[in-house]
């Protein structure tokens, strides 16, 4: 005979306890948790894979600047100009390389500048430290007359004061053994800053005497290109082109156009654009975890739409006509030999490609505003990221909810089965009599 009528009196309430909740709980996690954590993880990977992107769109943006009419530093690829020097009397440097003239400068320094220079005669330690105590000294520079009171006044007193006025300058120094000098200095070079010294405390310390002037003030004095100069400093601007004097003597500086720089930056542009096209066509794939692919693929066109259009004045200037070519692929590449020859035939034609003019931009103009402003709010990439954004912290709501919504489910589910379980248990407790009834009366 059956132990139990539908199980009861087989400890059924048992088989009710929180394994079985937790394998239900399982069972359905699987089925409405899962998929949504499978999606915040392709997200994440979606992420990646952006970000690399977005990368390879800022290397290219840094590869265009050169070629953009705006650039910052108003140089571009063009203007690049290149320069080598012969000799040693000067030292050659330009604020704006490409504000220089093409051709050879020549320099030829006759005379350096030099500051008016005096000592007073030597004195031992003692009498520096004493007060000088011999009437005024009278300094004049620039048309400026400057008197000096040297009574009570110590050798390094006096040299502060002067310190003090403009035009001049002045220092206690140690050139022997117990031997000290005031060194006074005209502040800048040149015949106009001369110091004129007079006085009864001159005559006392010596800066009378014609061998304690040092040095005498001078100008400095350059033919350059054939044209004279005499100048109160070393240094010297002419047409952009800063000279700076260091000893007598004749050097040159020889300006060119630097075109080595245009073949270099636009390989570099040419080969980061081929990045960012592989980098696109990986992430587009078959196996790819990008959402919208035609979003990222836009990225690509948008480039592609300037890339091969027409420019010039007269709209006839296309980067095929200057040694560009396009790969199966859909990659770019440089013939060298054309694309040389039109740097030494038609280097204005090329440029006017590119960099255009403000009422007709360029090739690369345009590019740089092109794929600049992806980044900017409403741009490609700023859409594209917003979403994903977006779409995560949807995706984390969603799976906040579900997970809530299962934990209240089976915290309920558990409850009914405590209440079945003692209704069970009730139930078969009462069967466990009826049992033993029908067993007693089956055996008499």
């Amino acid at each position: 005979m059956a132990d139990g009528i539908l199980g009861l009196g087989s400890g059924q309430a048992a088989s009710l306890n929180q394994d079985l909740i937790d394998k239900l709980k399982d069972a359905e996690r699987k089925a409405t948790v899962e998929p949504i954590e499978t999606s915040i993880e392709d997200i994440t990977l979606e992420k990646e894979v952006f970000t690399e992107i977005e990368n390879k769109v800022s290397e290219l943006l840094e590869a265009i600047k050169p070629f953009d009419l705006f650039v910052s530093g108003g140089v571009n690829a063009f203007d690049e100009k290149s320069a080598t020097t012969s000799g040693t009397s000067v030292v050659f440097d330009a604020a704006d390389v490409s504000a220089l003239n093409k051709g050879v400068t020549t320099v030829e320094i006759v005379d350096l500048a030099q500051k008016d220079v005096y000592q007073t005669n030597a004195v031992d330690e003692t009498t520096k430290d004493t007060v000088i105590n011999a009437g005024n000294l009278e300094i004049t520079v620039n048309g400026v007359l400057e008197t000096f009171d040297t009574t009570n006044l110590t050798y390094d007193q006096l040299a502060e004061e002067i310190n003090a006025k403009d035009g001049m300058n002045a220092s206690v120094q140690l050139v022997g053994t117990d031997s000290y000098r005031i060194v006074i200095k005209s502040s800048e070079s040149g015949v106009d800053n001369a110091l004129t010294i007079s006085g009864a405390a001159a005559t006392t310390l010596g800066l009378d005497l014609a061998e304690n002037h040092k040095l005498t003030a001078q100008n400095m004095d350059a033919i350059i290109d054939g044209v004279s100069y005499s100048v109160s400093s070393n240094d010297i601007t002419v047409d952009g082109l800063k000279i700076s004097a260091v000893e007598k003597g004749t050097s040159s500086i020889n300006v060119v156009d630097d075109t080595t720089t245009v073949t270099t930056q636009m390989q570099n542009f040419v080969t980061l654009y081929n990045e960012l096209v592989t980098t696109i066509d990986d992430a587009t794939g078959a196996d790819s975890p990008i959402s919208n692919r035609s979003g990222l693929r836009e990225i690509v066109n948008q480039i592609k739409d300037k890339l091969f259009g027409t420019y010039g004045a007269n709209s006839d200037k296309s980067i095929f006509n200057y040694g560009f070519e396009l790969n199966k692929s859909g990659t770019l590449s440089i013939d060298e030999t054309d694309f040389n020859k039109a740097i030494e035939e038609d280097m204005a034609g090329l440029k006017e490609l590119f960099i255009g003019v403000a009422e007709n931009e360029g090739l690369g103009t345009q590019l740089k505003a092109v794929v600049d402003e992806m980044n900017f709010s409403g741009g490609i990439l700023s859409i594209y990221e917003n979403n994903m954004t977006s779409r995560e912290s949807t995706l984390e709501e969603d799976k906040t909810k579900a997970e809530e919504a299962l934990d209240a489910k089976y915290e309920q589910l558990a409850l009914q089965f405590s209440s079945y379980g003692a209704i069970i248990n009730q139930m078969e407790a009462s069967f466990s009599g009826l049992k033993l009834m029908i067993q007693q009366s089956t055996a008499s």
